[in-house]
């Protein structure tokens, strides 16, 4: 029996990846309810809250995090207080117990992914997460698979204009290094 020449033993893996790429399950279009119904198109959309001023942690580490509801709170103790949902969310408050929101957007556990690199080259949260200021119910709009990021990342390598203006030239480079999604 003969053995694999080194070429095959280096295409076997590449191929190995573009196989399971192509299987990838995707979440695309999951929007499941909510326990408080919370609108997007509405803060986001309508009053033009910023998207940091309630996921303030994507500006600082991996996590964009759910704001806790007291963030809430800062605009609805005047604002609507009244309403049915700002009383689950005033509920929440008063018992110290989170909102206990659905995950929507999910990534596999073999994959890394931080917000903050992307804030800060200017990414815009639109790019992965869609017109989430038009969204009544949030979605998964993006299908968020390898091949996905790839292709965005590719595209941030090899341009200067916006999404990857502030990413030096060594930096972009390495964009689509493995390493840089998978530890």
């Amino acid at each position: 029996m003969r053995s694999p020449s080194a070429l095959s033993r280096r295409l076997l893996p590449a191929a190995l990846v573009l196989v399971l790429a192509a299987c990838e399950p995707t979440n695309q279009g999951y929007a499941p309810p909510q326990p408080v119904n919370y609108s997007h198109a509405v803060h986001a959309g309508g009053l033009r809250i910023p998207c940091l001023y309630c996921h303030f942690g994507a500006e600082r580490g991996r996590h964009a995090g759910i704001p806790p509801a007291s963030v809430c709170l800062n605009c609805h103790r005047q604002v609507l207080p009244d309403h049915p949902e700002v009383a689950k969310v005033r509920a929440a408050v008063d018992a110290g117990k989170p909102i206990p929101w659905v995950r929507i957007h999910q990534l596999p556990d073999h994959a890394y992914f931080n917000h903050k690199p992307h804030v800060a080259a200017g990414v815009t949260c639109q790019t992965c997460h869609g017109p989430v200021e038009e969204m009544g119910r949030v979605s998964q709009h993006a299908p968020l698979t390898m091949g996905w990021c790839i292709e965005c990342h590719r595209k941030g390598s090899e341009r200067t204009g916006a999404g990857f203006a502030t990413i030096p030239a060594a930096q972009a480079n390495r964009l689509t290094d493995c390493a840089v999604c998978h530890h």
